[in-house]
């Protein structure tokens, strides 16, 4: 099983990256920072002074249509927030 499941591509993601050296990844609900930091150093080849995560809930929304009651769910994610060390970057649109 995969603890790295994507990048995250945004504005605000691309300008933390450019400023503070900080990359953001959608990772396993069950991983832990330590497992997130050893899996980002070998799939990426650099080194990491700090790891956050953040929680994302279920969001649920419902509307009233023509149809009459239509519910949605956003399904809950864990973002992992990886501090490279000095001198260190990732660059995703290599292998593109």
């Amino acid at each position: 099983m995969s603890i790295l499941i994507k990048p995250i591509i945004t504005e605000k993601a691309t300008n933390d990256s450019e400023l503070f050296n900080r990359y953001a990844f959608v990772v396993d609900k069950n991983a832990n920072k330590l497992e997130i930091k050893s899996a980002v150093e070998s799939a990426y080849g650099v080194s990491i002074s700090s790891v956050r995560t953040l929680n994302y809930p279920i969001q649920r929304n419902t509307k009233f249509t023509k149809k009459g009651l239509v519910t949605g769910i956003k399904s809950g994610y864990k973002k992992a927030i990886v501090q490279l060390a000095e001198g260190e970057s990732i660059d995703f649109y290599n292998n593109l």
